[in-house]
Order: C-alpha cells, then structure tokens, then sequence
C-alpha cells in the first residue's frame, strides 16, 4: 500500500530550510556589520532577512542604535532615509570630512600616471589601446586611476573601432591652472610631431602583421604533405 501525495509530507522550502540551519547572531552587531557595507540605504524587512530576526525586533534594534549614537556624541549617526536605515557622519563634522575628501587624498600620481595623462592631454580624444601603442605598455590600471581621480572621463566611442574613448576634465584643468587645453604648453622640440608619431606607429603596427602572416601561397614549398618550417622562428 503506498501513500497518496494527499499523505505526503511536503518538502520544506529551501529558502527556509538554509534560514533554520544557520546559527543565530547578536541581533545589534549583526546589524552594524551589514550597515557597515551598505552602499544604499536598507529596509527593515532586508535587514530582518539578512540577520535573521522578526522584523519588528529588528526595526526596534535600529532605533536603539541610533539613539545610543546619539548619546554617546559619535562622529556619525543611523538615519532612516529613502526608506531604509544607512549609516551617515553627523553634520557638525562636515567641514572635517570635505577637507579629508577633496584634500587629504591628494597623493602625488606615479610617473606611469603623469605619462598617460600627458597623452590623453594631447591627444584627446584618445582610446586605451592608442595610449598603449604610444607609451609601449598596458596602461588600463593607470586610466582606471585617472578616471577615479577625476583627471580623465569617458567621451565617447570610436565611430570605426567601437573603441571608448578618453579626454581630461575641468577639474584636470583646474589643478593645473589652466583656463582652456588651448594653454597646455607646446611639446618640447625633440618630441616627434604627432603627425609623424601616427605614421611611426602605423609603421610598427603594419610591421607586426607583415610578421603574422602566413607564408605567401605561391612561394615553392616542395612536398605538401611537409611542414614549411617554423614561421615563428
């Protein structure tokens, strides 16, 4: 005699399943830990999920903390804002954090980042793989640097190639106190002219495919069933 799938016991879910096997937390530093990470700000209900607690005791915890931040005169608070609960630094000490952001992380840039820029700064608008052909590295860990810094900014895309393309900024400008690219300073003389760079690099790059391509058909080979020889070599 078998069981009817009336008399089955049904599956547990596995969502809830995974939730019932995890270990439970401290409720409060479970939320500061998850708060901490969070780059937007988060609803009750995700942070009950996340901790796994009923939300009412989870939006309870969050008031309490934000009031004992309060108490204590942190430098930051907890906010609910945008329908969610983010930790925010407290007004009193922004002149404090924009003094950190916009002067304290002002580390010199590396000559590999002073290079590239110089080109952008000429040739813009100028795409990574032309910036590379010109300084003879890979320079897309530095042009990400550039762009976090706010030096260098994406304007577009190469209408053959596809490829983006970049151009310095105002705030380029600004730290070196220019009013317009019209008052970069000329390239100094010995530098090639950027007409005769282009054809310089033209010149290497149809160099490397002559090198590449496979051995002209019509010269004699001798047996076809034989290696030609090693064109790598």
């Amino acid at each position: 005699m078998t069981e009817t799938d009336d008399q089955l016991p049904a599956e547990p879910d596995a969502g809830e399943s995974a939730a019932d096997e995890r270990p439970p937390v401290d409720l409060r530093p479970a939320l500061e830990a998850v708060l901490m990470i969070a780059d937007e700000p988060l609803d009750h209900l995700v942070l009950a999920q996340a901790v796994g607690h009923p939300p009412a005791e989870v939006e309870q915890a969050l008031r309490d903390l934000a009031d004992e931040y309060t108490e204590q005169g942190r430098g930051f608070e907890l906010r609910e804002l945008a329908g969610g609960w983010r930790f925010y630094s407290r007004e009193e000490y922004a002149d404090v954090v924009s003094a950190f952001v916009l002067e304290g992380q002002q580390a010199k840039l590396s000559q590999a980042a002073l290079e590239t820029l110089a080109v952008v700064a000429y040739r813009q608008p100028v795409s990574r793989s032309r910036i590379s052909a010109i300084r003879g590295v890979n320079v897309d860990g530095v042009v990400r640097t550039l762009v976090t810094r706010g030096l260098i900014v994406e304007l577009g895309n190469d209408a053959e190639s596809g490829a983006i393309l970049y151009g310095t900024t105002n705030y380029f400008l600004e730290r070196m106190g220019l009013s317009g690219l019209d008052e970069l300073p000329e390239l100094a003389p010995m530098l090639p002219d950027l007409e005769d760079l282009d054809s310089e690099l033209e010149r290497v790059a149809q160099q490397t495919a002559d090198r590449e391509a496979p051995v002209d058909e019509a010269q004699p080979t001798g047996d076809d069933t034989q290696p030609t020889g090693d064109a790598d070599v």
